[in-house]
C-alpha cells in the first residue's frame, strides 16, 4: 500500500525532456545540453528518476518518504560514482533538494508547473553563507506517444 504522502509525486511520473543551460563549466557561454528523464514508481513505495544528458548517462534519484520525520529524502547517484543524500520538499511552492555535507553544500530550487519544472542547481563552499549557481535544469513533459 502506497504511503499517502507520496501521492503528490504522481505528477512527476512519466517522460520528460531536459535542458541543462547557463552552466559555468560549459564552453562557450550559452551552450545548452539536452536530454531525457523518466520518473517511475518502484513497488508503489519510491519514485525513481533516471536521466541522460547529451546522449550520455546523467544521474539517478530514488525518492522516498519518512513517516517519523514527515519529510522526503532523495538519494542521488551519477556516472562518476558519486552518491549523495538530499532532504527534499515537493509542494505547491515547488521542488527543492538540499544537502549540507562536510565537502560542500548543494541545493536544487525549482518551480513546478503542470508540464514544466524550471530549476537551478547551486553550491556553497562556505557552509551555505554564499551560493554560486552551477546550472539551470528545465524539465518539459514529453507528450509524444
Amino acid at each position: 500500500m502506497r504511503n499517502p504522502s507520496l501521492d503528490r509525486l504522481d505528477g512527476l511520473i512519466g517522460n520528460w525532456k531536459l535542458t541543462l543551460s547557463d552552466a559555468w563549466f560549459l564552453e562557450p557561454a550559452g551552450t545548452e545540453v539536452t536530454g531525457r528523464a523518466t520518473f517511475e514508481w518502484l513497488a508503489d513505495a519510491f519514485v525513481v528518476m533516471a536521466c541522460e544528458l547529451g546522449g550520455q548517462p546523467g544521474f539517478e534519484l530514488v525518492i522516498g518518504y519518512s513517516d517519523a520525520r514527515a519529510e522526503y529524502t532523495a538519494l542521488y547517484h551519477d556516472e562518476r560514482g558519486v552518491s549523495r543524500r538530499f532532504a527534499m520538499t515537493f509542494d505547491e511552492a515547488g521542488w527543492t533538494m538540499n544537502r549540507e555535507d562536510p565537502d560542500f553544500h548543494q541545493r536544487f530550487l525549482s518551480e513546478v508547473g503542470e508540464d514544466t519544472i524550471k530549476g537551478r542547481w547551486e553550491a556553497s563552499d562556505d557552509q551555505g553563507r554564499t551560493w554560486r549557481k552551477d546550472f539551470d535544469l528545465t524539465f518539459v513533459r514529453d507528450t509524444a506517444p
